[in-house]
């Protein structure tokens, strides 16, 4: 097996997690972060914008996965490299855009099961 491969499938996964909050945003009409946005990765694209960049973005992890190399959903390293790349993407994006839109933020079961402050 070619490790370059493993590298592409790993990417290729980045790629096609990386489109999906883009194209629902956009699809759904609404403005997101993008790479065109100002300022860089925190200002919001159209959803026009975003809808391009999402298909762009699954453009790119289909012909990384499925024009390098013989990938197969069966290969057990094929899926660990494609779903890692998924995996560290998609915790990265709920980290980076939560700040932007509450999803970082205790939930109110985690905030009632906290003693309050004491004003001693």
């Amino acid at each position: 097996m070619n490790w370059l491969w493993l590298v592409s499938y790993f990417f290729g996964g980045v790629f096609a997690v990386n489109a999906v909050p883009h194209f629902v945003a956009g699809t759904m009409g609404r403005s997101f972060q993008s790479p065109f946005a100002h300022p860089l990765g925190q200002g919001l694209s159209s959803a026009t914008v975003n809808v391009l960049w999402g298909f762009f973005n699954t453009a790119v992890g289909y012909l990384l996965v499925a024009h390098v190399g013989a990938f197969h959903p069966r290969a057990t390293s094929h899926i660990l490299a494609f779903g890692l790349g998924a995996l560290l993407t998609g915790t990265f994006s709920a980290r980076h855009f939560g700040q932007f839109h509450g999803g970082n933020a205790p939930s109110n079961s985690e905030r009632t099961q906290c003693p309050a402050p004491s004003a001693h």
